[in-house]
């Protein structure tokens, strides 16, 4: 198990024994990717979502997840839980949930919380981030992220870091600023996240349309977006893990409409890890 690169840590729970070892990586932008803050979003209906996906490593189906938005005008709650499944979950017992809640604005996803508990089966770590309109106010992470080493090569968190950023949750919304969700506009911006020790930006570009079809649900097509990953503060730009994804030019998203074409919601997301390409792809898509 790769010790310095947790996939993310709800979605693709392959790699939650590593995250109660180390702190949050580059990886987890598997579920970062799949959002933006975008302008000129309209009021939200009430609905629900509700998707189910199944996770595959190297080709090797691993584990499923569960996302779910609760959305009531322009308010939001979102809940995301995994598990590893077959040998794998045998082995590791690894899981994790995560909450986030907020608000979708003019101005785009303004997170108001964050919470997520992971654990591997035997130890288990939680991240709590308490915010208000996009602003960190507070972190609580327990048990603490040690460093290996003296850590002197991180790169420091500032106050300045921590406002106008995106939960992990919450940046799975990606509010339409267009009439047509597929519209390439969708894709084409930057994305700041702060994970709990981590900020860092995705850049996403426009990579296409493509049509699908849930095995149960949503039939059509899809708005596909190429990511890069940039680290900001709380890396260690030494570390190969962080050099790797900062290279990577293997990340993708592909993104479906929901809440009558206001919103999208992940689809499909692939990663290339160090450790084989990692794949969320839904299997049961309700878009309410």
């Amino acid at each position: 198990m790769q010790q310095n690169a947790p996939v993310a840590r709800v979605i693709a729970p392959v790699e939650i024994k590593a995250a109660m070892r180390s702190r949050p990586r580059a990886l987890s932008l598997a579920i970062v990717v799949s959002a933006t803050c975008l302008a000129g979003a309209g009021p939200l209906r009430a609905a629900d979502v509700n998707v189910h996906y199944g996770i595959s490593l190297a080709g090797l189906s691993i584990g499923k997840a569960q996302l779910s938005a609760a959305l009531n005008g322009t308010g939001y709650t979102l809940n995301v839980s995994s598990a590893l499944t077959g040998i794998v979950g045998a082995v590791s017992k690894g899981r994790g949930s995560a909450t986030a809640r907020g608000n979708v604005g003019a101005g785009g996803v303004l997170t108001n919380g964050f919470s997520l508990s992971a654990t591997n089966g035997k130890d288990t770590r939680t991240i709590q981030i308490a915010a208000a309109s996009g602003s960190v106010r507070n972190v609580v992470i327990d048990p603490p992220f040690v460093d290996k080493g003296d850590g002197g090569d991180r790169i420091p968190l500032k106050d300045s870091h921590k406002i106008g950023v995106l939960d992990p949750v919450s940046a799975l919304i990606l509010p339409s600023r267009a009439t047509d969700p597929l519209d390439k506009a969708n894709c084409d911006r930057r994305i700041q996240v702060f994970d709990g020790s981590q900020r860092f930006d995705v850049v996403l570009s426009f990579a296409g349309v493509r049509q699908v079809k849930a095995d149960n649900g949503y039939a059509g097509p899809v708005l596909v977006c190429s990511a890069r990953y940039v680290p900001v503060a709380g890396h260690r730009p030494e570390r190969r893990v962080t050099k790797f994804m900062a290279e990577n030019r293997n990340i993708d998203a592909w993104f479906a409409p929901v809440n009558g074409g206001k919103l999208l919601i992940p689809y499909r997301i692939s990663v290339k890890t160090m450790i084989g390409t990692s794949v969320i792809e839904a299997v049961a898509f309700n878009p309410g």
